[in-house]
């Protein structure tokens, strides 16, 4: 057998990042304890996301101490802030955005920092929600004739999301998220998840680290980028990332097959070969053009990058200076 050949990777010297291969990363743990055990990751692992002990120990637990300085050093600053102003200090959450394409593997990522972070002393009030749940319902998507370009920015409720990201921000003592389900594909009318202050809110979603530079500046305005405190972008090759999408298609259309009330149960009536070439045209019709026109071009605004390769494995990782 032939042994792997090591790939090297160097920056230009002007870059803004740092660059650290999986082992230099994983130095930085230093002493940090393994908190979660494999019951709990088993609860954590996303479809078709591959995630070990090996990987939380290598990878999350140095980026978890990480944004616990973060954390704390924004706590530190606010807390001066407010003696210098002689007012009584408030509780203001330290915003986490996490970005990146479908099927990379974003929500593993944030329930795994969420589980970790939660486990600091400080800051065990740790909350998570997607920018799914401020999709158009799927109605307004169809009235607007938006159903082919879901996920595309102009498919959110995009002042609702402000709104949300702005009330947290404030320190507001209840915000409600609109819940969305990916078993019906569409939000779940009346239902909510309800945010009480937290010490820290992680948000996930396809364009979360998008600005004003993204839009004419005729339609500038506010966007959540603005309320992040540090962000994260999950990365991957294309190729993967259509083969993860096809892989957990056909996934939810397998575990359709006994729910009617499912959205994939329909594709439960064609052969495999013909759900995956849907899945091929989905993806390469309307997931492959939002990454490339709407996601892609945030990655260079985010604070950190993790890169993934074959099998969800994280090989490098990218930290701005």
């Amino acid at each position: 057998m032939q042994p792997k050949t090591k790939i090297v990777m160097k920056l230009p010297g002007n870059s803004p990042y740092l660059l650290f291969g999986r082992e230099k990363w994983s130095e930085l743990r230093k002493s940090e304890p393994m908190t979660l055990s494999e019951n709990e990751l088993s609860h954590l692992r996303g479809i078709n996301d591959e995630l070990s002990v090996k990987v939380i120990e290598d990878i999350y637990l140095p980026l978890s101490r990480l944004l616990n300085y973060y954390v704390n050093s924004t706590k530190s600053r606010q807390l001066v802030m407010m003696n210098f102003l002689n007012e009584k200090p408030q509780k203001i959450p330290f915003i986490i955005g996490v970005a990146g394409s479908v099927s990379v593997g974003k929500s593993t990522t944030s329930r795994v920092l969420q589980a970790l972070l939660s486990r600091w002393k400080d800051n065990n009030n740790v909350a998570l929600i997607t920018t799914d749940g401020f999709l158009y319902p799927n109605n307004t998507l169809e009235e607007k004739g938006l159903m082919t370009r879901k996920g595309f920015p102009e498919s959110y409720d995009t002042r609702k999301l402000v709104r949300f990201m702005s009330d947290i921000k404030s320190g507001k003592e209840e915000v409600r998220a609109p819940e969305y389900s990916h078993q019906i594909y569409d939000i779940v009318p009346g239902e909510y998840h309800v945010v009480r202050q937290p010490d820290i809110l992680i948000i996930e979603g396809l364009n979360v680290l998008q600005n004003r530079t993204d839009y004419p500046l005729k339609k500038a305005r506010v966007f959540v980028s603005d309320y992040l405190d540090f962000s994260i972008y999950v990365d991957a090759d294309e190729k993967l990332l259509e083969e993860w999408y096809i892989t957990r298609f056909m996934d939810f259309r397998q575990k359709a097959f006994d729910d009617k009330s499912s959205y994939f149960h329909t594709f439960t009536r064609l052969s495999d070969a013909e759900a995956s070439a849907v899945a091929k045209s989905v993806w390469r019709e309307i997931n492959l053009k939002n990454l490339t026109e709407n996601i892609l071009p945030t990655r260079k605004r985010a604070g950190l990058i993790l890169h993934k390769s074959h099998g969800h494995e994280i090989d490098y990782v990218l930290l701005r200076k």
